[in-house]
């Protein structure tokens, strides 16, 4: 884990927007924050690589949909 600041992106209260890198072992996911890489658990959704899903507590929380209007 590399933390640039006081918290890392992905472990601070908020959810965050990452996109999915690579698929690991044991529901893990390399990810992009966009500040760097990071390995966050998938467990709880079903994300491929390329998809953006947020993160809170190094948990990915959700897949984020396109939206077409």
């Amino acid at each position: 884990m590399n933390c640039h600041d006081e918290t890392c992106i992905t472990c601070s209260d908020e959810a965050v927007a990452v996109t999915v890198v690579r698929l690991l072992e044991r529901d893990l996911a390399l990810v992009d924050t966009g500040r760097g890489r990071e390995v966050v658990s998938v467990a709880l959704v079903e994300a491929e690589p390329g998809d953006t899903v947020l993160v809170h507590a190094k948990e990915a929380i959700a897949v984020v949909r396109e939206v077409r209007q």
